[in-house]
């Protein structure tokens, strides 16, 4: 899980980017659309919200203190 939350970081902030709406808020939307995405595969997969092992919902919630980082960052920048 840990391996594959770090490709995704860097696969988002590369295309974020390149984006034309800027590197914060392209950045922003496209964490926003992996909390979606997670979250949609942790109940698809019926993974344990607070199980021993991590999971979906564990990358759900990284990915969600990130949007919430860099959210806060381009507000206030």
């Amino acid at each position: 899980m840990i391996a594959r939350f770090a490709v995704r970081v860097v696969l988002l902030a590369g295309f974020a980017a390149f984006g034309s709406i800027g590197f914060g808020r392209g950045l922003a939307a496209l964490l926003w659309m992996s909390i979606i995405l997670c979250a949609a595969v942790g109940l698809l997969r019926r993974e344990p919200l607070f199980g021993a092992v991590l999971n979906h919902w564990d990358e759900c919630a990284a990915f969600g203190a990130l949007f919430a980082l860099v959210h806060l960052a381009s507000e206030l920048g």
